[in-house]
């Protein structure tokens, strides 16, 4: 696929013809995602509303006033900025400001449903409910005009990426353990090249599977989309990409604490594969709750490494993607980087030195929920979009079914080689057994 200049409009995009761009949608996402991470700063901060439910939390406590009150809240911090944004590549206000408010609502409905304890212990997160609602919508009703022109993926997903970086906090980082990185490391490198390579094998387009290679390696849906974003991908690609790892990390989640107790595994080792090899925090969790403390901490631990390393792989992919795109472009190496590099990345890298090293220990933690709530109501908000653009066909069709074994033959490779540094690193064999009680 023949990669988009700045100014050439996405698939479905609907700004006004002739109307030249202030400016690109890089940009535009780090001043969306700088605008929100300031307006926190300098104290804007609404309660964000509780989405959690079931058991002695029945539903009607979504809807109670104050619930909703604090909703609306959210809603005006995220929008306003959002708008302005839009305003810059050069959408029509007057139809954005409608269709914005209901994807909002839309994703809002997504996080409530992933809320619900039942779906919480199954470790079903909001991007697939997320996905799930538009794709329904789309095959079902005729989307209007205005709810398309605030179905802009790409601005959603980029401006999100910038304010994640706020809470990757270098230091966090360095305290999950030396053991955890090493074993990220390790496993992403490795399986990221296996992945990349057999999808090529088997027909995949470099831009599907660097995206395929990516979700199987690092961190499943997160880095699918930061994956996309560096390289300036189709989204309705990295639809195909969550929908594979959304479908398949269901039957790993439950598979893989049966395998780890059948082999005898020691419950730390057994974590560290989990939180290894499954794609999605909240199935980590769920995983790793089967296992005891000792396994919880261990998966939790190896996750939060993986995660980590999303900033540093979204350069990276850049920089090699730039390199190996530049034929018959004219211009310095250094030059063609910087042109296709996407500058979302900076914002990223920016606000987590910001939070890492410019601000105090307080003020982090004080605004961390906050954030992290506007990035999942940005993410939710790109994945309903997403699923207002694709049609479940080209899902099922995409391909020849090569992508999808692709995906499945590195996720197969990623189990072993996941197995083999966790009990390498964390069963005692190399250094003593961490106690992670």
């Amino acid at each position: 696929m023949t990669p988009r200049s700045d100014d050439t409009p996405a698939p479905g995009d609907t700004s006004s013809p002739g109307v030249p761009r202030v400016l690109n949608e890089d940009w535009t996402a780090v001043i969306v995602g700088a605008a929100l991470i300031a307006l926190v700063l300098l104290g804007v901060r609404p309660a964000t509303p509780r989405l959690a439910w079931g058991g002695e939390q029945t539903v009607a406590s979504l809807v109670s006033g104050d619930n909703l009150a604090r909703s609306g809240q959210v809603t005006l911090l995220v929008l306003a900025p959002a708008v302005a944004g839009a305003a810059l590549l050069r959408a029509r206000v007057f139809a954005f400001v409608p269709g914005a408010v209901g994807l909002f609502v839309l994703a809002w409905l997504a996080q409530a449903m992933a809320g619900y304890a039942g779906a919480a212990a199954l470790g079903l997160e909001y991007v697939i409910f997320a996905l799930a609602i538009g794709l329904a919508l789309n095959h079902t009703v005729t989307i209007p005009g205005w709810l398309r022109e605030a179905a802009r993926t790409e601005l959603y997903i980029k401006t999100g990426l910038v304010v994640l970086g706020a809470t990757i906090i270098f230091d966090e980082i360095v305290g999950a353990g030396v053991l955890g990185i090493l074993q990220a490391v390790v496993v992403v490198l490795s399986v990221w090249a296996f992945s990349f390579w057999l999808a090529r094998r088997l027909r995949v387009d470099d831009e599907l599977a660097t995206m395929l290679a990516s979700a199987v390696s690092i961190c499943g849906v997160s880095a699918a989309i930061a994956t996309c974003g560096a390289i300036q991908g189709d989204r309705r690609k990295l639809s195909y990409v969550t929908s594979l790892v959304l479908v398949v990390a269901m039957p790993i989640m439950v598979l893989m604490p049966w395998a780890a107790r059948a082999m005898g595994l020691p419950d730390v080792v057994s974590g560290a594969w989990l939180g290894g090899t499954l794609d999605t925090s909240a199935a980590v969790v769920a995983a790793g709750e089967l296992l005891g403390d000792a396994g919880r901490n261990a998966a939790v631990v190896v996750k939060l490494s993986q995660n980590a390393l999303i900033g540093v792989a979204a350069f990276l992919l850049a920089v090699w993607w730039a390199m190996r795109n530049q034929t018959g472009r004219h211009g310095s190496s250094v030059t063609l980087i910087w042109e296709r590099f996407p500058k979302f990345v900076f914002g990223f890298l920016l606000a987590s030195a910001l939070f890492s090293f410019g601000l105090a220990d307080a003020t982090v933690t004080e605004t961390r929920g906050l954030l992290t709530g506007l990035r999942t109501v940005l993410f939710a908000m790109a994945f309903v979009s997403i699923g207002l653009e694709t049609s479940l066909g080209s899902l099922v069709t995409t391909g020849g079914g090569r992508p999808a074994t692709a995906f499945l033959g590195g996720q197969a490779f990623n189990v072993i080689v996941t197995l083999a540094a966790a009990w390498a690193l964390f069963g005692g064999w190399l250094v003593a057994m961490p106690d992670l009680r």
